[in-house]
């Protein structure tokens, strides 16, 4: 027989990691949305030093996407019961974070091997800047869908074919 107790840790673990991944979710998506900025700034200023911060940050958003990934099932679990809440689209997401949490994964890696090779005080060579442009560019995409599909889960109103309400005019006749 399961305690009272029991039950109650459990529903309090299960909201636990679904909120821990509301709120980390937007930290790889943002930051491999600024490192690309930063990138291309620093790829335009000819700016070694910028080029590095950005290779660090994608490192840094790669190592928060594992917290991010390890804690989606749970949150699966916490909200696939809830009113509005769609099985077809979580599946979505779960596919669409496999491929993002890969392709941030190798970026964090190319990125670390990039930095661990220029530590020296080395310049980040022309054609190592483009890769990684075209390889964070790629990768803010499969985030943003990625996070688009997980906001779809529980915002009906961003859903595609979704019917928003028009605002009630104050002016009376």
């Amino acid at each position: 027989m399961v305690k009272r107790s029991d039950s109650l840790h459990a529903a309090l673990l299960i909201m636990t990691l679904t909120h821990l991944h509301l709120v980390l979710n937007h930290v790889p998506v943002l930051g491999t949305a600024f490192g690309l900025g930063l990138l291309a700034f620093g790829i335009s200023r000819r700016s070694t030093e910028l080029k590095k911060t950005a290779l660090g940050i994608f490192v840094l958003a790669a190592l928060m996407t594992v917290p991010v990934y390890l804690t989606g099932e749970p949150a699966e679990e916490g909200v696939e019961g809830l009113p509005g809440v769609s099985e077809t689209i979580i599946e979505q997401h779960e596919e669409a974070a496999g491929v993002a949490f890969a392709s941030i994964g190798a970026l964090g890696v190319i990125a670390l091997i990039g930095l661990l090779a220029l530590r020296h005080g080395k310049a980040v060579p022309a054609w190592f800047s483009g890769l990684m442009l075209i390889a964070s560019l790629t990768v803010s995409g499969l985030m943003a869908w990625t996070a688009n599909l997980g906001g779809q889960i529980r915002h009906t109103e961003i859903r595609q074919g979704a019917v928003t309400s028009t605002p009630v005019s104050k002016d009376r006749d």
